[in-house]
């Protein structure tokens, strides 16, 4: 489990996640950076992510939505506010109604994702900071410290070299509830020939209808 410790504090008003991974701080940002790969552990497991936007820049915008078991979307949205390479980010993190406009019902953070170098690998620091106490009672209330906790479980998988994974990894399929499968592949080939394989009749004839 990467996750250390989750602290909430009262008088800062935050809630601050620390986590350490057996890999270059690079590798470590890249998984942040790439949509594909932030979806496989933002969400809890029960509740994986689909991220529709991810604009790593600054004035950039992130728009995503997780899944429940019964097929239910819970939608969010990030505002970068700063970005440093390989040093941290900073994010405005709020819910969102399904079509993509900020729910101001439900509480807005401030977020600060900071990076650092041990001699293990890398340390991640985690801190959302709210307007009210309140309002970080309200999250800790709807399950955000387990979700992390959970969601964060998933990202040392992530993070493993492919080529060593890829060794003896040809297809992983993992249940995540009683209606939900994640099928994953590692393919040789580029992102554009996956999607052609994908969408090009001719194509899908020769591998998707058996043997």
């Amino acid at each position: 489990m990467p996750v250390t410790s989750v602290v909430k504090d009262s008088e800062a008003l935050s809630l601050t996640v620390h986590a350490e991974f057996p890999v270059k701080v690079s590798r470590l940002w890249d998984a942040y950076l790439d949509a594909r790969q932030l979806e496989k552990f933002w969400g809890p497991v029960e509740y994986p992510a689909t991220f529709t936007r991810h604009d790593a820049t600054p004035g950039g915008r992130s728009n995503y939505h997780m899944t429940s078991p019964e097929g239910e979307e819970f939608h969010g949205y990030w505002i970068w506010n700063e970005v440093v390479e390989h040093k941290f980010f900073e994010v405005s993190d709020g819910f969102a109604h399904a079509d993509g406009t900020p729910n101001p019902d439900l509480p807005l953070n401030r977020m600060v994702f900071s990076f650092d170098p041990t001699p293990e690998g890398s340390k991640l620091t985690i801190t959302a900071v709210f307007d009210s106490v309140e309002e970080l009672e309200q999250v800790v209330s709807m399950g955000m410290i387990d979700g992390t906790r959970s969601a964060m479980s998933q990202i040392e998988q992530v993070l493993i070299d492919l080529r060593n994974y890829a060794e003896d990894f040809i297809t992983d399929a993992q249940i995540l509830s009683d209606t939900q499968v994640r099928i994953t592949r590692l393919v040789r080939g580029s992102v554009e020939q996956v999607w052609q394989a994908h969408h090009d009749q001719r194509l899908m004839k020769r591998w998707m209808l058996g043997p």
